[in-house]
């Protein structure tokens, strides 16, 4: 069965080989088996029940709870020559008429409908009636009641396994901590089904989080060498939705709004703009995303603390489902905190439900003042072990700071409580700073004795401690009035000096603004760009023939490794990843006729070798010039010891090791007497270790050492 699914794979899909786990779900699905699939977004669910669906007989059903994933993936599905509908509220009565005509007749292969259609009588009973192939569950997670994407509609799917006992179900969600799988299995009755549960890790996805300043201006500088990239903006606000847009359009950038207080019909123009053009960014509310299939969103911002880490990471997988470098950005503040316990304090729902919030939103304000691997920190909140740093996030990239905060932090609690703890960060800070304006003179606070000890600290300093209080639990919102800060009962350890406090160091604005080095901008060399233009203006062209997106004739992947093979035939075009019979067939010749009638100039290796110089100096990772200079490790790693022989960098530039490490292989080199071993004969001796190209690097600095 498996040779079969692999041959639909390259035939329809156009890919040579399963990713992870796929294989093995598609074949257990394929038998008539049920299966509970956690993969990432952008990991290739889609694939999990549509080669099954492809296998078996019968009409295979997928529910999906939004319009526009719906008809995107028909779309996509259609290309590939593949019979799909949607049965939906925006068809008339008699297209749904045809529709049906055309599914008793076994015309079409795959049938996507909405939860709340596919549960109405009428609608079971049609299906009753019919072969059914497989029931495909997507979304799973809106099953759950303490998920923030809970659809009520999706409690009662559980009815397919007793009305369609012999149908195998595949349920697939993108976000499920331990407690949400389990209550996906309870209420869609899957205790029988195999669990498939693939690594949250998004290695593509570059994770930053700043404190907000200057938001807009933050923003900017995180944009401006994005211009042209499609890209996600969140916020919390409807207003601030509104604000950012018209602040980015001022700018030059071409972004739309999206929030539940603008009409349906206009929601979905700015939705179908997104989805088919080139380089526009949507400012939204969480409203915006779920199911969104646009694979080349290069990076997600957030101008607001999300409210939980299921949400974060959700919003954040937007970016980078094709697999190239994207960035996930973010800035967040104090204001953020005590907006959304003032939110969560003020919902409806029982204590229980209120706790659980809590523990979500306290384990993502963790995350923003974590000081060691984002990804580590990420990945272990979802029950995954990362066992080394990422290198592929700011804290590894910028190697945060630590540093003692007990003094400043005993004077900041003294301050809370000698001005009665109700004031929020502004007033406290001024105290601290002994400014003695209209309110504090007002209050008699310039009289305490706290007023003016905190002058050796900045303001920027100050409010950096105090969001950090708040985030260790040392310090409490007051909910009830306007935000003032009041201590809490862990804090007197502190301020009886019975322990100390390390706190995270913030960046500088300039330093935390500079290039983050997943190079989600530079997909293409300046040398290649003509021709990947020419190229996306060609898939453009095509897609508004075809009334599809863009990446529904090929996502910028496959353009990308047509840009880099150069195929000249058409049996060279059909070994291009995602390029099936039926694409090859509509637009194999096109593509081949771009391709070579714009022949590239070979980038000069002397302006390779100069870049390459510049980014190790700027303290790029091995692994990030490769991405930048889009070329293999092995190439950088071989212009990197070039560049140390020619005494162009340091070994500490080009690479950082451990000291201990960094000894153990010079000794290695040194061992013998005479001239330096090959790296072949010191090989063996560190493998598992380092990358082999590290002792390249390492015999090149010894060598120009020796000659010197």
């Amino acid at each position: 069965m498996l040779d079969q699914a692999q041959r639909i794979l390259k035939d329809v899909f156009g890919y040579d080989s399963f990713r992870g786990r796929q294989g093995a779900i598609i074949e257990r699905v394929a038998s008539g088996g049920d299966a509970l699939v956690l993969m990432p977004t952008g990991g290739g669910k889609s694939l999990c029940f549509q080669v099954p669906a492809l296998l078996r007989d019968g009409l295979a059903v997928v529910v999906s709870p939004l319009i526009a994933l719906m008809e995107d993936q028909v779309a996509t599905l259609n290309e590939l020559g593949v019979a799909a509908v949607a049965l939906n509220s925006s068809l008339s009565t008699e297209e749904q008429i045809e529709i049906a005509g055309r599914i008793r007749r076994g015309e079409i292969k795959l049938l996507y409908v909405a939860p709340e259609r596919l549960v109405q009588p009428r609608m079971l009973s049609f299906l009753e009636g019919l072969e059914i192939a497989l029931f495909a569950i997507d979304e799973a997670h809106c099953v759950s009641q303490w998920g923030h994407d809970f659809r009520p509609e999706y409690l009662q799917l559980g009815q397919l396994a007793e009305l369609f006992p012999d149908v195998p179900r595949i349920a697939l969600t993108a976000t499920a901590d331990m407690r949400t799988r389990e209550e996906i299995v309870q209420r869609l009755h899957l205790q029988s089904a195999e669990r498939f549960l693939s690594s949250f890790d998004r290695p593509n996805i570059f994770y930053r989080i700043v404190p907000k300043e200057q938001p807009r201006k933050q923003l900017l500088s995180f944009l401006t060498p994005r211009k042209g990239d499609a890209g996600i903006i969140y916020c919390l606000s409807r207003k601030k939705v509104e604000e950012v847009a018209s602040f980015l359009c001022d700018q030059g950038f071409p972004a739309l709004p999206y929030h539940a207080g603008l009409s349906n019909d206009l929601r979905a123009y700015h939705q179908r703009r997104f989805l088919n053009e080139e380089g526009l960014i949507m400012v939204a509310t969480i409203a915006f995303g779920m199911g969104i299939d646009k694979p080349n969103v290069r990076f997600v911002a957030h101008m607001d603390l999300p409210k939980s880490l299921e949400a974060y990471y959700q919003e954040t997988g937007r970016a980078g489902r094709d697999g190239l470098p994207a960035d996930a950005w973010m800035t967040y503040g104090l204001q953020d905190v005590i907006f959304l316990k003032q939110m969560l304090n003020n919902s409806e729902g029982d204590e229980r439900h209120k706790r659980i919030e809590q523990h979500k939103l306290d384990a993502m304000l963790a995350l923003c003042e974590e000081t060691r691997c984002r990804r580590q920190a990420l990945l272990k909140y979802f029950d995954e072990e990362l066992e080394k740093p990422c290198g592929h996030c700011d804290n590894c990239v910028d190697a945060i700071q630590t540093w003692d905060a007990t003094e400043p932090a005993r004077q900041a609690l003294s301050a809370i409580y000698r001005t009665g703890q109700r004031f929020g960060v502004g007033h406290l800070v001024d105290v601290l700073q002994g400014r003695e304006n209209d309110k504090v003179r007002d209050l008699g606070h310039q009289h305490l004795s706290v007023f003016g000890i905190g002058k050796s600290m900045n303001d920027g300093e100050w409010r950096s401690l105090f969001r950090q209080l708040v985030s260790r639990g040392l310090v409490e919102l007051d909910l009830e009035g306007f935000g003032g800060l009041r201590l809490s009962d862990s804090c007197r350890p502190l301020l009886k000096g019975e322990v100390s406090l390390q706190l995270r160091r913030d960046l500088k604005p300039q330093q935390s603004a500079k290039a983050s080095g997943s190079a989600a901008s530079q997909l293409v060399r300046s040398d290649e760009k003509t021709l990947w233009e020419a190229l996306r203006t060609l898939r453009r062209k095509l897609a508004e023939e075809h009334s599809v997106p863009p990446y529904v004739i090929f996502p910028d992947a496959t353009l990308l490794e047509m840009l880099r093979s150069k195929p000249s035939t058409l049996p060279e075009m059909a070994q291009v990843s995602g390029v099936g019979a039926r694409k090859l067939e509509r637009y194999g010749e096109a593509f081949l006729e771009v391709l070579n009638g714009g022949e590239e100039t070979p980038r000069a290796v002397a302006d390779l070798r100069h870049e390459l110089v510049s980014l190790a100096r700027a303290g790029m990772t091995p692994a990030q010039i490769a991405s930048q200079l889009s070329c293999t490790e092995k190439s950088v790693y071989s212009m990197l010891a070039d560049a140390i022989g020619r005494q162009q960098l340091s070994l500490e530039q080009a690479l950082d090791l451990p000291e201990e490490l960094l000894g153990e292989i010079q000794d290695a080199f040194l061992d013998g007497e005479g001239e330096l071993p090959p790296v072949a004969e010191i090989i063996e001796q560190f493998a598992g270790q380092v990358d082999p190209g590290v002792l390249y690097c390492v015999r090149a600095a010894l060598q120009a050492e020796f000659e010197a």
